[in-house]
């Protein structure tokens, strides 16, 4: 299954060290000054007084800024100082400051994770040739559409022009025929090494790299015209956000934040994020590292949705109930050699899903039960909706073929992936439906909307997803809201008729 594995001239929330249409740090490869250099983010108190003060201490301690985002009070530095956030802590003004990564700018290893089929053309004529009036050629194909009831809503509205979903991952190729009609290019941009570049379309995947990102664009928003797939909102726009590095498929800090402010500043109304921050699975504030990672991500989504985006998230790929006092996460760091321990719930976290505010989404098949793979926890998941299964596990019905999710890759192609990954970008575009059809909502009333009109989902008891008689999961709380389906499966009717 795919891994849950998302500053032009005149934007004052940030101040970049280098030009602003120059290469962000880490999309270039480091140069021999660098080879040691680890990147940090040092938080303080928002506003350019306490950064101008601080960026003076950070020279002292041998940092180098790469950009000041003064709104939210986070600098991103690189240092070759191994004591560096030791000896910054202790400065004034500082709230906390960490690493962003535990391996050198220079020496990061690729451990993305990802399963993929790529449409046949078999599938693609099989499925043009049951296409009904008013549907997509391979929309037969798309179980589910009809799941969330998409497809009744497209028959109302297919979304507004006005509306804009921020795509936070590895690239949007903006010249696919799905994507194209409905792309923002205004709004995109690349956020590698913190730093937004707009120039050469850097936000779109280069050759090689991961299409996790373009598979959750077509799913948001790819648009109704006759050809290919069908978003759940296909009369949106999509913004690509581009904050996971090309060569090594990681999603640091330093992009992330970059992405959020981003995204805060040029009118992007949904994020989605189908994605946990690299290097660590779960974010400690018990640490003084990590805890600068929760603190920097944290002020970058408040600051979203305080500008009125609603911060969509994956909940988890690791069939894990979130919501247990302890945790095992034996894949951290990620970046560099992964040491087993034990984490305390209460004090750790995955980001930016479990950060206050941000809409965290567990994945269904198409039985509409729980998939699988689908992190869970009472508490934890808001809302459900389709991510795809095995095949094995939870067949579609007919015309449909594959129990993944098909969606759009780069080269006007298309092809299947399952995952929180793909069920996030489900509940994106119900966001954006939803503002479309309520334009002056604030991300708290959106939010509010997609809770109530949910379809209410009882908790799966048994859960035995591959029918060898033992229980796979224990699902707590009631049919209003549990463990599995939060408050239940994300509904694009009602988003759009009420």
């Amino acid at each position: 299954m795919v891994c849950a594995v998302a500053f032009l001239p005149g934007t004052a929330s940030a101040r970049p060290a280098a030009l602003p249409d120059a290469p962000a740090a880490a999309s270039a490869p480091a140069s021999a000054s660098d080879a040691a250099s680890m990147s940090y983010v040092v938080n303080v108190r928002p506003g350019k007084g306490t950064s101008a003060r601080v960026e003076k201490a950070i020279a002292k301690a041998g940092g180098s800024v790469v950009i000041a985002y003064d709104r939210i009070g986070v600098i991103v530095v690189h240092s070759a100082n191994p004591d560096f956030a030791k000896t910054i802590r202790k400065v004034k003004g500082v709230d906390s400051a960490g690493a962003t990564r535990t391996a050198p700018l220079s020496a990061q290893a690729d451990d993305a994770l990802e399963s993929e089929r790529p449409l046949t053309a078999a599938e693609a004529k099989a499925a043009a040739g049951k296409a009904s009036a008013g549907q997509d050629e391979l929309e037969p194909l798309q179980w589910d559409l009809p799941a969330m009831k998409a497809d009744k809503a497209h028959e109302i509205s297919l979304g507004s022009r006005k509306v804009t979903v921020g795509v936070l991952d590895s690239g949007v190729d903006d010249t696919h025929p799905d994507i194209a009609p409905n792309f923002d290019r205004g709004a995109s941009a690349s956020c590698l090494g913190g730093i937004p570049v707009q120039k050469g379309d850097a936000w779109r995947p280069v050759s090689g790299e991961s299409d996790h990102g373009m598979h959750v664009a077509g799913t948001i928003a790819a648009a109704k015209n006759g050809t290919g797939v069908t978003g759940v909102a296909p009369g949106v726009k999509v913004a690509s956000l581009k904050v996971a590095e090309p060569a090594t498929g990681m999603y640091y800090t330093e992009a992330v934040v970059c992405g959020f402010v981003w995204a805060a500043d040029h009118g992007v109304d949904v994020t989605n994020s189908s994605y946990y921050t690299d290097p660590w699975l779960f974010n400690c504030t018990t640490d003084d590292d990590q805890k600068a990672l929760v603190d920097a991500v944290g002020r970058a989504t408040r600051y979203a949705e305080r500008k009125g985006a609603v911060n969509v998230a994956a909940a988890g790929n690791a069939k894990t109930d979130l919501a247990q006092d302890e945790i095992l996460d034996d894949s951290s760091p990620d970046d560099t050699t992964p040491v087993p321990r034990t984490v305390k719930t209460k004090d750790c976290f995955d980001i930016p899903s479990q950060l206050p505010g941000v809409v965290t989404v567990s994945a269904t098949g198409a039985k509409g039960i729980k998939s699988s793979y689908s992190n869970y926890g009472k508490g934890v998941i808001d809302i459900a909706a389709p991510g795809g299964d095995s095949t094995k596990y939870q067949p579609p019905q007919a015309p449909a073929v594959d129990g993944r999710i098909l969606s759009t890759l780069p080269g006007g192609k298309f092809g299947y992936k399952a995952g929180t990954s793909m069920a996030s970008p489900h509940v994106a575009g119900l966001a954006a439906l939803v503002k479309s059809t309520h334009p002056h909502a604030s991300a708290a009333r959106v939010k509010e909307l997609m809770y109530r009109q949910a379809d209410r989902m009882a908790c799966t008891d048994p859960y035995d997803f591959d029918g060898d008689g033992k229980v796979d999961a224990v699902c707590e709380g009631g049919r209003n809201k549990n463990g599995f389906y939060g408050v239940g499966m994300a509904d694009a009717l009602d988003a759009v008729r009420k």
